[in-house]
């Protein structure tokens, strides 16, 4: 005989927009499996997924999930706001998460380091014929991936989402109370993804660990024609304590404008005066424009202590998924969502059983930690060597003028695997990165010997 599973499992009616007073609980909804196990079979139901925040990472969770048979609700609470952030794509994620073309801005082919001594260094000059860095506005990519995930099923909701409550007992769901149209509601789901940010509340809520942000500060800038046309295909990244004391500084180009922005870790409060800076390096480049908008956010400096609490998963931002060195986060963050929503899938035989903490922790984070945590790990130290001071980063921009350093380094950002290296070329990277550290007098920092261990 089918024993009750999931006793007082309290959930909405299947809409999403059902209306509840603050104090008042949904009505309850029983459901039947066949044993008490956390993989049960669900009976006359799919398993039910709420996905906060419609992002790159959640709403590449949602598409995964619904894609795969999960009942999915996706919770974006400003769908016309994007986040301030560079918009460099890797050239591989064109193709692994069919984005359209017509959805690119630019395409740069060529990159410029400046450092602290204004001495500038091409970047790019090993990119073949067929390979650019995309670039796009955050606005553009956020609303297509959340169309396409509408598309393969999911339920967008415009809302605010308040407080996740945890379950009464691992039988029980996890509740999203929310407000949408001016009024408090709540729905009731099995599994959760939290996608929401750097300050997220899903994190909050399962008691995630806190970590160390930075802040991105960027600005909008309309250029005069002929000085667009110098950004056509061209980046920019600036480094020095006058832009950064952690960090590093860009001009990027966009469709009609330039984003030119920074971000720091260690002076939150001094970001403005960065933000001067950055505008004063480039003001020859950039002088006669107007800005168009202003654009601050914060930005996970590492991974969170705990990414996988209960039926509840951290994606993205929220889960502490963006690069030290080169900020990276679009790609990570899809990627993260997407492998959580497959997860959930794979644990759930397509929505059929009921997932707990140990299948999101094998199916999900195991897989993330061995594809990306060696990755992460790398970037940490570089930047601690060649971001702490104006010596480092002298040194960094003198390395970046390297063939081999580029070829290496674009053929692993585009791509997100690992260059196949050449043992002689290897061998004198390594010897040509001691050179820079010693001349720049560094050499004596513990980080470098990480460095070298790592070369």
């Amino acid at each position: 005989m089918a024993a009750r599973c999931l006793q007082g499992f309290s959930s909405l009616s299947l809409s999403p927009t059902t209306t509840h007073t603050p104090s008042s609980r949904p009505p309850s909804l029983l459901i039947t499996c066949s044993s008490k196990s956390d993989n049960a079979p669900l009976i006359g139901r799919k398993l039910r997924a709420a996905v906060i925040g419609g992002g790159p990472a959640g709403s590449s969770a949602a598409e995964a999930l619904a894609a795969g048979g999960i009942e999915t609700y996706l919770f974006e609470r400003s769908p016309s706001s994007a986040k301030p952030c560079g918009g460099a794509l890797p050239l591989c994620m064109l193709t692994e998460f069919d984005i359209p073309a017509h959805l690119i801005d630019r395409h740069v082919t060529r990159m410029k380091i400046i450092s602290p001594s204004n001495l500038a260094v091409d970047f790019g000059k090993t990119l073949k014929a067929h390979e650019f860095i995309p670039m796009l506005r955050r606005e553009v990519l956020d609303s297509f991936l959340r169309s396409r995930a509408q598309s393969n099923g999911a339920n967008l909701i415009q809302g605010l989402v308040l407080n996740l409550e945890l379950p009464t007992s691992s039988k029980a769901p996890y509740v999203v109370h929310y407000t949408a149209e001016n009024s408090r509601k709540s729905l009731a789901v099995d599994v959760v993804i939290g996608a929401d940010g750097a300050n997220s509340r899903v994190a909050k809520s399962i008691d995630a660990g806190d970590y160390t942000c930075a802040i991105a500060f960027q600005e909008r800038i309309k250029l005069p024609e002929e000085k667009m046309e110098y950004y056509e295909n061209l980046a920019e990244m600036y480094v020095g304590n006058d832009v950064s004391p952690d960090f590093y500084a860009w001009v990027f180009p966009k469709c009609d404008h330039v984003a030119v922005g920074t971000g720091t870790v260690c002076s939150k409060q001094d970001i403005k005066r960065y933000q001067r800076g950055i505008r004063e390096r480039a003001k020859r480049k950039i002088s006669g424009g107007k800005v168009m908008k202003v654009e601050a956010h914060p930005i996970p400096e590492h991974p969170r202590a705990r990414r996988v609490v209960g039926r509840v998963a951290l994606v993205g931002d929220a889960a502490g998924y963006v690069t030290k060195c080169s900020g990276e986060g679009i790609y990570f963050a899809a990627k993260s969502g997407r492998m959580c929503g497959e997860a959930v899938v794979r644990a759930s035989e397509g929505g059929e059983r009921m997932i707990g903490e140990r299948d999101l922790k094998r199916e999900y984070l195991r897989e993330w930690d061995t594809k990306y945590v060696g990755t992460f790990r790398f970037l940490d130290v570089l930047q601690r060597v060649f971001y702490g001071d104006n010596a480092g980063r002298e040194a960094l921009v003198e390395m970046c003028g390297n063939e081999y350093v580029q070829r290496m380094t674009f053929e692993s950002y585009l791509y997100k695997k690992l260059a196949e290296g050449n043992r002689l070329e290897d061998a004198k990277l390594m010897w040509n990165t001691i050179g820079s550290l010693i001349k720049c007098g560094i050499v004596g920092r513990t980080e470098t010997h990480k460095v070298a261990s790592f070369l």
